[in-house]
C-alpha cells in the first residue's frame, strides 16, 4: 500500500516541478560559451548569467513559503510552474546577454514558488515519519538526478541546437508537472500570515551586492559593491528586527534540528553549486571539451542521486544525523580527490572516480537533512520552513559560484578549479567538525538533563 502511494503521478507531478528547477541552475553551465559566442560576454557576465537565477531564487524563497502557508501550497505550487515555463520561454527569445541576465532573474523569481509549496505538500501526503522519509528519498533521486543531469542534458542540447534549447526543454516538463499534479487532495489551510517587503527588498540588495564584491574582487573593482554590501546587510539586520513577519522567524531559527539543517545547507549547496560551474569550465577550457563532450563528463554525477530512495528508508530507520556526517565525510573526500586530479593532471579515469565519490555524497546529504526539517516544523509553518531551507540553499549555491569562480578568474580554468574545490574540501571539513562537536555535546549533556 506505502510502495503504491509512494509511487503515485502526483509525488512524481511535485517532483517533475521540482526537478525542472533544479535542472536549471545547472543544465546553462554548458551552455555559457555558446551564449558567449551569440551574444559576446566574459567570465564575469558567465558568473552573472549562472547567479542571477540563485540569487533571485534564493532571496524570494525568504517568503515564497509564507506565501505557500497564506494562499495553500497546491495553487502556489502550480502557479509557479505555469511562471516559471513561460520565463523559460522568453529567456529562449532573448536577443541580447544582459536581457537574457535580466530574465534569468525573474526565472528565477518564478522557480521561488516551488521548493517551499513541494515540501509543504510532502508533509501533508505523508504525516507519518518513515513514509514521509520514504516519499522524500523519491523525491530527492527525482530532482537530485536532474541538477546532476543538467549539464549532460545541457550539452545535448546545445550540441543539437544550440543554447536557446536548454530554456525550452522546461516546456514540456512543465506541461507533465501540470498535468501530473491535478488533485493533489491536500491543502495547506490558507491563514493570514503577514509578508513584509522591506526584509524581502533589503535581503535581493544585500546579497546581490555581496555576489557582485566577490566577482569583482579579482579584477580590483569590489570596494564600491563591498560598502554598499555591509549597509544593505545593516537595512536586512534593521528590517528583521522591527519587522512583525520576519524572513527568518524566531519559531523556526530556534529550532535545533532546522538551525542544523540550514547552517549545512548553506555550504552544501556552496561546493554543489560552486563546483559544477568551476568543473563546466574546466572541461571547456581546459581540457577543450565540446559541449556534448562536457555534458558526458558530468554522467557519473547522476549515479549518486539514483541512491535517495534507499538512503530514504535509511533515514527512517537510523535518524538523520549520523546520515548527513556520512554526506558530509563523502562531500570532503569527493572534493579532495577532484582536486588533486585536477592539480596533479590525473588520468581522466581517476577524476571519475572522484566524482562517484562526489556524486554518493548528494542522497546522503539531502536526503536526512530534507526529512529532518520537514519533520521538526510545527504544525502550520511546513511552506515556511521549507521555503527558508530552499533559500539559504540557493543563497550558498549563488555564493559558490561567486567565490569558486574568482578562483578560477584569478588563477585560470586548470589550477583555479583545483584551488577551488580544495578550498571546497576545507569549508565543508569544518562543518563535519562544527556537527560532531555538537552531537558530542548534547550526548555529554543528556545524563545532566534528565538528572534534571
Amino acid at each position: 500500500m506505502h510502495t503504491q502511494r509512494l509511487m503515485s503521478p502526483r509525488i512524481v507531478g511535485i517532483s517533475l516541478g521540482y526537478f525542472m528547477v533544479m535542472i536549471d541552475a545547472t543544465i546553462l553551465n554548458v551552455a555559457l560559451p555558446d551564449i558567449s559566442r551569440d551574444l559576446g560576454g566574459s567570465v564575469t557576465s558567465q558568473q552573472w548569467t549562472v547567479s542571477a537565477y540563485a540569487l533571485a531564487f534564493g532571496a524570494l524563497l525568504l517568503s515564497s513559503g509564507a506565501v505557500a502557508d497564506r494562499f495553500g501550497a497546491t495553487r502556489v505550487f502550480r502557479f509557479g510552474i505555469a511562471a516559471f515555463a513561460a520565463a523559460s520561454l522568453l529567456c529562449a527569445l532573448a536577443p541580447s546577454l544582459w536581457l537574457l541576465i535580466a530574465l534569468r532573474a525573474v526565472q528565477g523569481a518564478a522557480a521561488a514558488s516551488v521548493p517551499a509549496s513541494t515540501l509543504a505538500l510532502l508533509g501533508l501526503m505523508y504525516p507519518e515519519a518513515g513514509e514521509r522519509a520514504r516519499a522524500v528519498g523519491l523525491w530527492a533521486a527525482l530532482t537530485g538526478i536532474g541538477f546532476a543531469a543538467g549539464p549532460m542534458l545541457g550539452g545535448i542540447l546545445v550540441e543539437a541546437g544550440g543554447w536557446r534549447t536548454v530554456f525550452l526543454v522546461n516546456l514540456p516538463v512543465a506541461v507533465a508537472g501540470l498535468l501530473l499534479s491535478r488533485g493533489l487532495g491536500v491543502e495547506t489551510p490558507g491563514k493570514p500570515t503577514r509578508l513584509d517587503p522591506r526584509s524581502q527588498l533589503a535581503a535581493i540588495a544585500a546579497l546581490a551586492l555581496l555576489t557582485d564584491t566577490v566577482i569583482e574582487l579579482p579584477h580590483g573593482g569590489a570596494l564600491v559593491p563591498g560598502l554598499l554590501t555591509v549597509v544593505a546587510a545593516a537595512a536586512l539586520v534593521a528590517a528583521e528586527r522591527r519587522s512583525p513577519a520576519p524572513a527568518f522567524p524566531p519559531v523556526l531559527t530556534r529550532i535545533r534540528d532546522i538551525r542544523t539543517a540550514l547552517t549545512i545547507g548553506v555550504f552544501i549547496q556552496f561546493q554543489m553549486v560552486g563546483g559544477l560551474f568551476v568543473l563546466g569550465l574546466y572541461f571547456l577550457d581546459a581540457r577543450h571539451f565540446s559541449a556534448l563532450e562536457t555534458g558526458f563528463a558530468f554522467v557519473p554525477l547522476t549515479v549518486g542521486p539514483m541512491l535517495a530512495p534507499a538512503v530514504g528508508r535509511l533515514t527512517g530507520r537510523l535518524g538523520a544525523r549520523r546520515l548527513v556526517r556520512t554526506g558530509l565525510t563523502l562531500t570532503v573526500a569527493g572534493n579532495a580527490l577532484i582536486a588533486a586530479a585536477v592539480l596533479t593532471e590525473a588520468p581522466f579515469p581517476l577524476l571519475i572516480a572522484a566524482m562517484i565519490v562526489m556524486g554518493w555524497s548528494v542522497p546522503f546529504s539531502m536526503v536526512p537533512l530534507t526529512a529532518q526539517l520537514v519533520g521538526a516544523a510545527p504544525a502550520g509553518t511546513g511552506g515556511t520552513a521549507g521555503g527558508l531551507f530552499n533559500a539559504v540553499r540557493q543563497i550558498g549555491g549563488a555564493l559558490g559560484v561567486a567565490v569558486l569562480g574568482a578562483l578560477v578568474a584569478s588563477y585560470g580554468p586548470a589550477d583555479g578549479t583545483g584551488y577551488a574545490l580544495a578550498v571546497s574540501a576545507v569549508l565543508t571539513g569544518a562543518v563535519l567538525l562544527g556537527l560532531v562537536a555538537s552531537d558530542l555535546r548534547v550526548v555529554a549533556a543528556a545524563p545532566v538533563a534528565s538528572e534534571a
